[in-house]
């Protein structure tokens, strides 16, 4: 604490010993130990009061943080915000949006007369013309055709019929009921040895 060694510590005891006197000298060390153990007291009461108000001035701070979050989740949350609606607008305008023509189509030798592709055939019936259909809108616009557009949404499945939590719940009963028989199964089956061992003997 006071950075003594214990050469310097025996001098100040035997002075202490010389000036106070043997007999007052152990009343003066309970006065001087009381005198520091209230000054330590003192000091971890300070202490703590100062580690208090500095977590009161952190806290303030993140309560204005948490404020300002809540404030801009309730300015978001009043303005309808709906991000399927949003994916699904933005789908459409990027499907929907024209292609420029080219300006002189003659200027491309290798391209013959295209066949068109009428929209029976860029909308697809089945999951393995997706990638047809795609590769289909992808050299129309290569061409300078637009193609024709495709909600991509009206091939969705519908939703689950059953709730999957319900699902999850009747299969941990009946892994439940399982176990219960078989642990019966086992019981049943170690007590026969026993009751067959009773009668043979």
């Amino acid at each position: 604490m006071l950075d003594m060694s214990w050469g310097e510590i025996m001098v100040i005891g035997a002075v202490a010993l010389i000036v106070i006197g043997p007999k007052d000298l152990p009343k003066a060390l309970r006065t001087v130990g009381q005198v520091t153990g209230k000054l330590r007291r003192m000091a971890a009461e300070f202490q703590g009061q100062f580690n208090e108000a500095m977590r009161e001035a952190e806290l303030d701070e993140v309560k204005k943080q948490l404020q300002g979050v809540n404030d801009s989740v309730n300015s978001v949350g009043s303005t309808n915000f709906n991000p399927i609606q949003t994916i699904r607008d933005e789908l459409k305008t990027s499907i929907e949006a024209p292609v420029p023509a080219p300006a002189a189509p003659e200027a491309i030798p290798s391209q013959e007369a295209a066949p068109e592709i009428s929209p029976a055939e860029v909308v697809p019936s089945a999951p393995q013309e997706v990638a047809e259909a795609s590769d289909a809108s992808i050299q129309a616009a290569v061409e300078g055709r637009a193609p024709a557009p495709v909600d991509p949404l009206t091939e969705l499945p519908p939703p689950p019929s059953v709730d999957p939590a319900v699902e999850i719940a009747e299969s941990l009963r009946r892994e439940a009921e399982y176990e219960a028989q078989q642990a019966a199964l086992a019981e049943h089956l170690s007590k026969e040895p026993q009751k067959s061992d009773a009668k043979a003997g």
